[in-house]
C-alpha cells in the first residue's frame, strides 16, 4: 500500500500562487509516476500535471505555463507549483501516484482544497 499526504492549499486571489506537497509513504516498489488531479465541483475529475521518477513531465493544456510539477525522489514527494490563479483553477487537487508491474494500481491522497478569489 501507498499512503499520499497533501498539502498546501488554501484560499488565494486571482493572479497570486500556491505550491501544493504530496508526501508519499509506504511501499514504493514499482511506483514511477506521481501526479495531480483536480476536480471542480459538478466535473469530472481531470488531469493537471505528471512527473515520472525519471523527470519527465506531462501538463493539461489549461496549466501549461502557469503550473510546474517537480518531484524529490529521496523524500517521496511530488510538489506543484501553481503561479497566475485564475478563478477556474478552483478545484479539490489530488494527488496520485502508479505503480506499474504486472498490473497498474493507482493510489490517492485525500484531497486538498484550492479556492481563487476575485
Amino acid at each position: 500500500q501507498v499512503q499520499l499526504v497533501e498539502s498546501g492549499g488554501g484560499l488565494v486571489q486571482a493572479g497570486g500562487s500556491l505550491r501544493l506537497s504530496c508526501a508519499a509513504s509506504g511501499n514504493m516498489f514499482g511506483i514511477n509516476t506521481m501526479g495531480w488531479y483536480r476536480q471542480a465541483p459538478g466535473k469530472q475529475r481531470e488531469l493537471v500535471a505528471t512527473i515520472t521518477s525519471g523527470g519527465s513531465t506531462n501538463y493539461a493544456d489549461s496549466v501549461k505555463g502557469r503550473f510546474s510539477i517537480s518531484r524529490d525522489n529521496a523524500k517521496n514527494t511530488v510538489y506543484l507549483q501553481m503561479n497566475s490563479l485564475k478563478l477556474e483553477d478552483t478545484a479539490v487537487y489530488y494527488c496520485n501516484a502508479v505503480r506499474s508491474l504486472v498490473r497498474t494500481t493507482d493510489y490517492w491522497g485525500q484531497g486538498t482544497q484550492v479556492t481563487v478569489s476575485s
